[in-house]
């Protein structure tokens, strides 16, 4: 469910049940070729859909974070941000990044999916098996 779905009222309502939210983050450092940034953001859609589709009704999804001075600015601003999410009402933040060299060690984040060596994706089956075993405890 995106941010911009929910009223004042259904947040209310729905805040018990929507306990995970997401955390694009395009993680743009410097200029690049528009052919770039489009696989950037082709990259983070789909790494998206892994969450979204199949686990739908429970996260909300929040606006892209495209551009960046460098990755530790980030790594500090998502911690900071992902903290103040939780004592919003969030139990789990997710993080997913186009940018594989972004490293998001934080207390404040549960998971984050970003491309592998060559670009490559997680799988649909690691991704599920990760967010199910973060909301049942079994999280590593």
């Amino acid at each position: 469910m995106k941010f911009s779905e929910i009223t004042k009222e259904q947040w209310e309502e729905l805040s018990p049940y929507l306990d995970t939210c997401l955390l694009p983050v395009t993680g743009i450092t410097k200029a690049v070729p528009p052919y770039q940034a489009t696989e950037w953001l082709e990259q983070l859609r789909d790494l998206m859909d892994l969450i979204e589709i199949p686990f739908k009704g429970r996260v909300v999804t929040y606006p892209a974070w495209h551009y960046v001075d460098d990755n530790v600015q980030l790594e500090i601003q998502i911690e900071q941000w992902c903290s103040s999410m939780k004592s919003l009402g969030f139990r789990y933040m997710i993080v997913v990044t186009a940018n594989s060299e972004l490293n998001v060690n934080s207390a404040a984040v549960d998971l984050c999916f970003k491309p592998g060596t060559g670009g490559a994706l997680p799988l649909q089956t690691e991704v599920s098996e990760a967010i199910r075993g973060l909301w049942s405890g079994q999280a590593g």
